[in-house]
């Protein structure tokens, strides 16, 4: 913006200036009669900006600056607004008339300027002065406007959703879709969808006129604009195959298109079309098409080639034929960065057949002779894969991993061999037990635990074809306190297994005798000892039982480690050329307020009405809290019913509206109230879609809350709703403060006046939803701030936890409580957490795992008890 308009890339000079009282010389120019020196002070400022420095002092004389007729010298000061009128809400105040009398400038080019600068200063108090100029400029005939004016739109509703849905704007941008621009068209479709992925209800549903105006803009359209219209596509379900053809036909040409996301996007919109095609004959064609774009995308950068890769992988699992005779395009080339070539294994996994296995081969056996250690782990461990998947193909993978292992120098390929054929061995049972004796040899040369592990179990297991395993396992014996736990427990098992398959054996019983009694007795590991008393009584008590445990037939493995579900791949496959392709996670992962619909991507067809809970679907009510019919704006009222009882743990926290109040109440019939809260811009929000089945127009509502555990009191008492006719609907949102009078409720009661009386219903403040996302603390600050607060610690029993380490992290962290650290005492594993309230309230978590699970929790206030009660429903 700046090199391109300001002319800043031959202004070099700017930026060498650093001499003291350079300020006050700024001030001087700032204020000069002649426009020149304004604008090279101003070139001068923004230049200081730029590198750094704080030039906030010169807002008042930046701010004069404003009022000029030379175009370039305004961007300048605009930009400067931009910057810091945040820390100067005040003073850019100032600057709103300006703004408004350049948003009906003649120039389109100021009009557009003038209302993206308003759009992008986020100042609450000059948000109110937006609303009519981007009104005005919804409408400008001259596209340049209309566009900048769209995107406006999407960013007014980051900062006020209810001012944009009951000033229109989103009426008016779906009126843009019908604009003959296509640039105001992919504006307006970007600004939509943005807004559609954030809003409660559907802001953006395609129908068959909108679909036909996307398309015919899709040609003409930039490369950012086409981006985005494909994406609205690919969230576009086709009628029948007939209009899926139609689309597909328009998008093919995309395909040679110079633009990588734009030819992602149209890949995606054929994949996920392709579900909608019946002619076999066509789909066929199609996937024939995909393979040249797709094999175009390796000769890019690495960095666009790494996400065509990730890409390529889903695409694959879905349409295994797209690539299935091009899997030289996959080998390693000697500049592919390290992450570009593991990728690239996988790919070749998947691509591998019998045709093509003795080359594959070839290039595994290059690749092993690479420098990089974890390369050459993973060239060993996709032979080992290859032989799983490829059961033909299994002989020639065994070969040449015993050559590996016979002729390599290396330690991490003779191990990382090992391990791999252990699971070859569990593939095909039978099949290579005449390798046995030769893999025990190298058991003297072995360091790596994994690998070692590998041996023992291979020990264990063919006990048959070893002539002494006695013998074999005396060296693992020998160093069984050293060995870690993996090494420990199977080391534990195999010498089991070789006391049941020789139970006559003397030294296979003593052997068994001295491992027992090292492993209950000197062991610290609580796993490898747990194991050890286990065999010790079962062995003790039920020897036959024991047989069956330990010699059981185990089932025959694949490999599935990369294979996904069909649900969540075709909701990856709708989110192609996106961070969720990448890293294959749900886009909810990384936008947790995006809504996501089941399977196919996110929904945009559905009812813009709210569903109505049925009774059935409704759980049992609770007896009504105490004092619950207290009049809490003084003007009487019965008391509301109460609603159901919290579930089990069934994911994180969704906002979805939901009736508090029927139409049908005693109280105020004809008033319909569906509430949710939400946290919004760092701060808790009550949303209320308030509907009027009433004959009489509602003009003005107050809202007030019954004390309660949150201490949550609405921050307003006026309802900023517009006035409601009998049938209308109207939006409301209403801040919410914490930290006011508390009371033991732990829903909260709502009082809210209007025209019909007043109404009194319970909504239920999820403690999740009043969490912060920046609640993540450092290791040092989080223990800093634990004994600042240590007088604030309170213990809860928890039940037993049956979930791992991983599953108890990922569940806290989605509701916004953060894992911070580990730590071992006394044979018990202790997790700490953090997270942090919407009044700032630190909350520090200490979770013992052990039998008998016990959380801490550290944090001001009362919060005690509700705190551990969320843990405790979310571990559920």
């Amino acid at each position: 913006f700046l090199e391109e308009d300001c002319g800043m890339s031959t202004d070099s000079k700017y930026f060498q200036s650093t001499k003291k009282g350079e300020i006050h010389e700024l001030k001087a120019d700032l204020n000069s009669l002649k426009e020149e020196t304004k604008k090279d002070a101003v070139k001068k400022v923004i230049a200081l900006m730029t590198v750094g420095k704080d030039v906030s002092r010169l807002f008042t004389d930046v701010l004069k600056c404003i009022t000029t007729t030379n175009l370039e010298l305004k961007k300048l000061v605009y930009l400067y607004i931009m910057n810091y009128a945040k820390n100067n809400e005040e003073m850019a105040i100032l600057a709103v008339n300006t703004f408004q009398q350049d948003c009906s400038d003649q120039n389109p080019l100021v009009r557009s300027l003038a209302l993206r600068t308003m759009g992008c200063l986020r100042v609450e108090k000059i948000i109110e002065y937006l609303c009519d100029p981007l009104s005005q400029c919804l409408k400008d005939p001259h596209p340049y406007v209309a566009k900048t004016a769209a995107i406006c739109v999407a960013k007014l509703y980051d900062s006020d959703p209810e001012l944009v849905e009951n000033r229109g704007f989103i009426d008016d941008l779906k009126n843009l879709l019908s604009d003959s621009n296509p640039l105001v068209v992919a504006n307006a479709v970007a600004a939509l969808v943005e807004i559609d992925e954030v809003s409660a209800t559907p802001a953006f549903t395609i129908n068959r006129s909108i679909l036909g105006k996307l398309v015919a803009a899709l040609e003409e359209s930039s490369e950012w604009a086409q981006c985005y219209i494909l994406n609205s596509l690919a969230r576009y379900t086709p009628r029948d195959g007939r209009e899926a053809k139609t689309i597909i036909d328009k998008i093919l040409p995309l395909f040679q298109h110079a633009n990588s996301a734009v030819v992602m996007g149209a890949v995606r919109v054929v994949m996920v079309y392709l579900d909608q095609i019946d002619n076999k004959e066509y789909a066929k064609a199609l996937i024939s098409k995909l393979k040249p774009p797709l094999v175009s995308m390796l000769n890019r950068e690495p960095e666009v080639k790494y996400v065509a890769l990730r890409n390529i992988a889903l695409i694959l699992q879905k349409r295994p034929s797209v690539l299935s005779n091009e899997i030289e395009v996959f080998y390693c080339k000697y500049r592919d960065p390290i992450y570009v070539k593991m990728e690239k294994l996988e790919i070749m996994v998947m691509l591998v057949n019998e045709k093509n296995i003795d080359q594959v081969l070839l290039e595994f056996k290059e690749y092993s002779q690479n420098v990089d250690v974890e390369f050459v782990r993973k060239v060993v461990r996709t032979i080992g894969r290859t032989a799983i998947h490829l059961d033909r193909a299994a002989d020639k993978c065994v070969h040449l991993l015993l050559d590996l292992i016979k002729t390599s120098k290396v330690s991490h390929v003779i191990e990382e061999s090992i391990t791999v054929l252990k699971d070859i061995f569990r593939k095909y049972p039978s099949h290579y037990e005449n390798l046995v004796s030769s893999l025990v040899e190298q058991g003297e040369a072995i360091e790596d635990p994994e690998a070692r592990a590998s041996l023992v179990w291979i020990i264990g297991e063919y006990v048959h074809q070893l002539s002494d395993p006695v013998e074999s396992l005396q060296p693992y014996v020998a160093r069984f306190v050293e060995d870690p736990p993996l090494v420990q427990q199977q080391v534990l098992t195999a010498v089991v297994k070789v006391f049941l398959k020789r139970p006559k054996d003397a030294q296979a019983k003593q052997l068994l005798e001295e491992i027992l009694d090292v492993a209950t007795n000197e062991v610290e590991n609580p796993d490898t000892r747990d194991r050890g008393f286990v065999y010790l009584r079962l062995l003790s008590i039920a020897p036959d039982a024991a047989k069956q445990v330990v010699l059981a037939e185990r089932p025959t493995i694949v490999d599935d480690s990369t294979a996904l579900e069909a649900s969540a791949l075709n909701g990856l496959i709708a989110n192609i050329s996106t961070l969720s392709s990448v890293y294959h996670k749900p886009p909810a992962h990384f936008v947790p307020k995006m809504k996501i619909s089941e399977g196919r991507g996110i929904s945009v067809v559905a009812s813009k009405k709210a569903k109505k809970p049925t009774t059935n679907e409704q759980a049992p009510a609770p007896a009504a809290p105490s004092g619950l019919g207290l009049d809490l704006l003084g003007l009487g009222g019965p008391s509301p019913s109460p609603v159901g009882a919290v579930s089990a743990y069934s994911g994180p926290i969704k906002p979805t509206l939901t009736t508090s109040l029927p139409a049908d109440n005693k109280s105020c019939p004809g008033l319909q109230v569906d509430t949710m809260f939400v946290m919004h811009q760092d701060q808790v929000k009550l949303r209320m879609l308030i509907t009027n089945q009433s004959s009489t127009t509602l003009e003005s509502f107050l809202i007030r809350f019954k004390s309660n555990i949150f201490g949550a009191t609405p921050a307003a008492t006026q309802v900023n709703v517009p006035a409601l006719a009998p049938g209308a609907q109207g939006k409301a949102s209403v801040t919410v403060n914490l930290g006011g009078e508390r009371g033991e409720d732990r829903e909260i009661q709502v009082a809210l006046k209007s025209a019909l009386g007043v109404a009194l219903f319970l909504v239920s403040l999820p403690f999740q939803t009043t969490l912060l996302p920046t609640g993540r603390l450092d290791t040092q600050t989080f223990a800093s701030l634990w004994k600042q607060q240590q007088a604030g610690e309170a213990y809860y029993d928890l039940q037993e936890i049956f979930l791992d380490v991983d599953t108890i992290n990922n569940r806290l962290e989605e509701n916004g409580i953060f894992y911070v650290t580990k730590a071992e005492k006394e044979g018990s594993n202790f997790l700490y957490y953090s997270a942090k309230m919407a009044d700032n309230t630190g909350v520090l978590l200490e979770l013992e795992l052990s039998r008998s699970p016990r959380l801490c929790v550290n944090t001001s206030g009362a919060w005690g008890p509700l705190v551990a009660q969320t843990v405790k429903e979310i571990l559920a």
